[in-house]
């Protein structure tokens, strides 16, 4: 992560060498679903979620081994599985490669694309007659 600003964790905590500084959040923070208005209020704050699951992602630790000092795994985990099924992932990527796209001088979306495939022999008689059983 760039460290132009310092990092804001909750104040009881040091923060990880992961963890989103100002700049980063600022630019975050919007493409993050809001908090509900009915139900329950949010125990643990948007960008500590985004902070643990950032360790997560960066260390490769399961997520019952996230450190105690970031929000309890069940509820990072919780919010992983909602941003992803709702789609958050997806837009934050769709979102941040346009800008940086734009950034580097080219157009938003691509203007061409590469496809390339490989071929695999499979059997010298072919898939179908190698893949059925032998009748006599």
């Amino acid at each position: 992560m760039n460290t132009t600003t310092t990092p804001r964790p909750s104040p009881t905590r040091k923060p990880y060498p992961t963890d989103l500084n100002d700049t980063e959040w600022a630019l975050l923070e919007p493409l993050l679903p809001p908090p509900k208005h009915t139900g329950r209020k949010r125990k643990y704050q948007a960008r500590e979620i985004a902070n643990a699951i950032f360790y997560l992602l960066r260390t490769g630790c399961p997520w019952r081994m996230l450190p105690h000092d970031l929000p309890p795994w069940q509820a990072v985990y919780q919010y992983f599985r909602v941003w992803r099924s709702s789609g958050v992932w997806q837009s934050l990527n769709d979102t941040f490669r346009t800008e940086l796209r734009v950034l580097d001088g080219r157009q938003g979306s691509p203007s061409a694309a590469i496809m390339d495939s490989q071929s695999v022999k499979t059997s010298e008689k072919g898939g179908l007659v190698a893949s059925m059983v032998a009748r006599k």
